[in-house]
């Protein structure tokens, strides 16, 4: 897992401190899923999209650099399925 730093005001750092309780990491989960929602993104969606690049080779950077939406990661990972296998295959 990657560790993002995320700028909070004073006013939220205080209440959380108040309410410790609160997990403010699944605060910011939520918050991502009500965008990808605005957005029409379904995180299953994603999330089998991103494992299924990740067989495929790619690291998380190189599908970062590559893609920069839901339909570019969708149209990497589907033309690398349709490519055939690369192999040492000859013709008899």
């Amino acid at each position: 897992m990657i560790t993002r730093s995320v700028t909070i005001e004073d006013i939220d750092d205080l209440y959380l401190m108040w309410n410790d309780h609160i997990n403010a990491s699944a605060l910011y989960r939520r918050a991502l899923r009500e965008e990808m929602e605005v957005r029409g993104v379904d995180p299953e969606e994603l999330r089998e999209l991103l494992e299924r690049a990740r067989e495929q080779g790619y690291t998380l950077e190189e599908i970062a650099e590559d893609t920069n939406r839901f339909d570019d990661l969708q149209s990497l990972v589907e033309e690398q399925q349709n490519q055939p296998p690369t192999g040492d295959a000859t013709d008899d």
